[in-house]
């Protein structure tokens, strides 16, 4: 797992990209073009694993490929925490569809556009974050160079967040219905 470094004091953000499988394919290259924060610190792991699939959903997954993220979250603890995705078109209602929770346990990703996903991340990673902190989970949607600019666009707007409030100010602004979506879904995920 590389890391690579920009800035310096908080707020820290991590974002971490190529977690599973052939994903780093999509999302790998995301975060390369991520330019340093106008303030605080950047971390960022472009490629997790590339090995085997196995789901940020399953316990072993930060015991096991995933394991040098909770490492880090522990000993920085960073403000905000974004993990990139990557899925296919077929996959859509796999992800964003209502019974999603009945499925896997989590709540459906929030459609903002493009194909662009929005959702918490997994609860086995979530736990080593205090409440107030940003976790997110954007799903590019493959064989998509519109889904892909979106996405591009919303981490250049996350790396100069300075917290939570922040984001969720300019994502009830940007995509209110989705930003209402996305906190009634963690609210109720998480009892708050």
């Amino acid at each position: 797992m590389l890391l690579k470094f920009y800035g310096k004091g908080r707020p820290y953000r991590l974002f971490a990209a190529g977690m599973h499988g052939g994903e780093w394919k999509d999302t790998s290259s995301l975060l390369m073009k991520l330019q340093p924060p106008l303030s605080g610190s950047l971390f960022l792991f472009p490629l997790v694993d590339r090995g085997r699939y196995l789901s940020t959903l399953q316990e072993g997954y930060y015991k096991g490929p995933g394991s040098k993220i909770p490492v880090f979250v522990n000993n920085c603890a960073p403000e905000i925490y974004i993990e990139i995705h990557s899925y296919s078109k077929q996959n859509f209602h796999k992800l964003a569809g209502r019974d999603r929770i009945s499925r896997t346990g989590v709540p459906p990703y929030s459609v903002l556009e493009e194909g662009l996903l929005l959702g918490s991340v997994s609860p086995h990673i979530r736990l080593h974050f205090p409440k107030e902190a940003l976790c997110l989970s954007l799903e590019v949607q493959r064989d998509n160079p519109a889904s892909y600019e979106l996405a591009l666009h919303m981490l250049a707007r996350m790396k100069e967040c300075k917290g939570r409030d922040d984001f969720i100010a300019f994502l009830k602004k940007k995509y209110p219905s989705a930003a209402l979506k996305a906190i009634e879904d963690y609210k109720k995920f998480y009892g708050l």
